[in-house]
């Protein structure tokens, strides 16, 4: 009979036979199953968790016929929450909105400046300029028009801090997927943060790590806080006034590099000892949350990954296009110096098992 496999799958289950789960094909997503000592909350955010993964390669509206009660979204104790998405990436739009609607965070979208817009007259009247000597670490390239207009991105982000005195804001990028408890976990660190007195300027919320061989430590006191090292990508991170006035003060449009290298410079952890003395001083006091709680929807290579930045003209000539190993396969990173100090070596596994992915990926690539 045409039912007869749906009323197999029935009996199979009730008659308990053993079960199991193919992943060689994509049927679909299921909450991770609680344990014996879990509660309500907890199966309510493994569900919000499943439909903000499920979100990512899928349009997902809430069905007509149900009317939950709405909740007010918050700013989870931030001044501001900003969230950077270019206006031509209607796609990355919706799909934040939707899934910030989910986790119930109230954040400001800022239209982020396409690089590919900028022609050499505004990149002059801006004073902008190249680090003297940089090159990209993989591709051996120079800075790319994309590069350009993420740093400004983040730049005015910054100003915007310094301007309203805001004493602590989170800065988002719109090709995130969020952890499992994003929000109670971001929330219970900044607690312990202010609790503690931690004298901090810039706190990764997601990033790449490159210092995998030479552990980073742990902040003495905490259980989910590193010294950070060098490190790539601007996913999302917490920024201090203090912070976003040392980052300003290091006037860094006429000296530019991209800006997941830069902030490593600011925090003096920037294994090319040529950049350094650029810039001055180099005292930005950042960390990271460990394990990480966001990470990029896609990867190299991966269905659906496109990057704004790489995929761009060079700086000074809008003829050369780029678009340089976008395979992965050029150079790897060479191992930066620690020179940390505390307590004892921190687990250098991140969440989600990324860790070993981004090391073997040979590529910069952020957006």
């Amino acid at each position: 009979p045409e039912n007869f496999i749906q009323i197999s799958d029935v009996f199979f289950f009730c008659a308990e036979v053993q079960m199991y789960v193919c992943n060689k094909e994509h049927y679909g997503y299921l909450p991770v199953p609680l344990r014996q000592h879990q509660t309500m909350e907890d199966e309510e955010e493994s569900f919000v968790h499943t439909l903000t993964e499920a979100m990512i390669d899928f349009t997902l509206e809430p069905s007509q016929y149900l009317h939950p009660a709405p909740k007010q979204p918050g700013k989870m104790g931030f001044d501001e929450i900003y969230l950077i998405n270019l206006k031509r990436r209607s796609d990355r739009r919706q799909r934040m909105l939707r899934t910030l609607a989910v986790l119930g965070i109230n954040a400001t979208f800022t239209e982020a400046v396409d690089g590919k817009a900028l022609n050499s007259s505004q990149l002059q009247a801006l004073g902008i300029d190249m680090l003297p000597g940089y090159t990209d670490p993989y591709s051996e390239r120079v800075l790319t028009r994309g590069e350009i207009g993420c740093f400004l991105s983040h730049y005015n982000i910054w100003k915007q801090v310094v301007q309203q005195e805001l004493q602590q804001v989170l800065v988002l990028e719109d090709d995130v997927r969020f952890e499992p408890r994003f929000g109670r976990r971001l929330m219970s660190i900044m607690e312990d943060v202010h609790r503690e007195r931690l004298d901090w300027d810039l706190i990764y919320v997601g990033r790449k790590r490159l210092q995998v061989k030479k552990p980073e430590l742990w902040v003495k006191g905490f259980k989910n806080l590193v010294h950070a090292g060098y490190s790539y990508w601007t996913l999302g991170y917490v920024l201090s006034l203090k912070g976003a006035k040392k980052l300003l003060e290091a006037k860094p449009l006429n000296k530019m590099l991209p800006v997941d290298e830069f902030l490593p410079i600011m925090f003096n952890k920037h294994p090319n000892a040529e950049y350094l003395h650029y810039f001055e001083p180099r005292d930005l006091q950042a960390f990271s949350v460990e394990p990480l709680l966001l990470f990029p929807t896609h990867y190299t290579g991966e269905p659906g990954y496109f990057s704004d930045t790489e995929t761009s003209t060079i700086w000074d000539d809008e003829a050369v296009e780029t678009d340089w190993d976008r395979g992965g396969t050029k150079h790897q990173p060479q191992e930066p110096g620690s020179g940390e100090t505390g307590p004892g070596p921190a687990d250098p596994r991140s969440a989600g098992g990324q860790v070993s992915s981004f090391v073997s990926n040979g590529n910069r690539d952020e957006l």
